[in-house]
């Protein structure tokens, strides 16, 4: 046996190791979720708000409408910046594309926290008080890399000879991009939307030092409100047993929530 088709086979051995390993790891931590969490889940958990420390009951409606408002305005904020950024560097000005996806790329390595602590010194320090709006500009900046890079990648795929087929016809350029490439390419953009939105619902550490928490239900975006991922970072620390139980449930629909996102948007894929 040659050395090559040697080390080929250790390297693949090898390969298949750790990726089972990092199966077994998955499916270990996502059973403990299921387990728990579908013990935990009921309607109170979707109807009521949390009850005060050490006392049964309660649920969690008001963390599960702020987690839906900060997602949101996140995607409200950070979808026409990436849409319009990856439509400038395709059709307007290509020579500043390298260096656009460059930083987007750097975005996307960036730990959440940084971007967290970005939007404490931005917003909320400057005010003096925690709120949803701060905690969706984080989000928002978390969510541009991913919508860019996607739709950037999708426009590029469109055929030129399409475009040019629409100028030699007399189309402006404004009508090419609504009415050929932006046709062409939403399934795609519907995709990057969703995929975003997976992303960053399951975020908790921006959201520590923007939105912070909220016991009440609140709806007003400038003041603190309850989501998810920062009530299960809260509760599971509690010695209270009820709480451990909100966050095992709080889990669980994270988890079915955004599995059924990546299932919609490997379905949108396809066609």
């Amino acid at each position: 046996m040659g050395k090559r088709i040697f080390l080929d086979k250790v390297f693949t051995a090898f390969s298949l190791i750790v990726s089972l390993f990092v199966i077994v790891i998955l499916f270990w931590i996502l059973k403990d979720v299921f387990i728990f969490g579908i013990k935990s889940i009921n309607l109170s958990f979707f109807l009521e708000d949390p009850r005060p420390p050490g006392i049964e009951g309660g649920g969690l409606r008001n963390a599960i409408v702020g987690s839906f408002i900060i997602t949101f305005i996140a995607l409200i904020i950070s979808f026409p910046i990436a849409l319009l950024s990856a439509i400038y560097i395709n059709e307007y000005n290509r020579k500043i594309a390298n260096v656009v996806r460059f930083v987007s790329d750097v975005m996307l390595s960036v730990p959440s926290i940084v971007i967290g602590a970005f939007a404490y010194a931005i917003l909320v320090r400057p005010f003096k008080t925690f709120s949803a709006i701060s905690g969706s500009f984080a989000l928002a900046i978390i969510s541009i890399p991913i919508i860019l890079k996607m739709v950037d990648e999708l426009i590029r795929l469109v055929p030129d000879a399409t475009k040019e087929a629409a100028y030699a016809l007399g189309a402006p350029k404004w009508k090419v991009i609504t009415k050929i490439i932006l046709s062409y390419v939403k399934t795609g953009i519907l995709t990057s939307i969703i995929l975003a939105f997976s992303r960053i619902f399951g975020e908790t550490a921006p959201l520590l030092f923007t939105s912070f928490n909220n016991s009440m239900f609140e709806i007003d975006i400038t003041k603190p409100m309850a989501t998810l991922t920062v009530n299960i970072f809260v509760y599971a620390m509690s010695p209270y047993e009820s709480w451990h139980k909100l966050a095992w449930a709080a889990s669980f629909f994270i988890v079915i929530f955004v599995l059924l996102s990546n299932i919609i948007s490997r379905t949108l894929q396809k066609h």
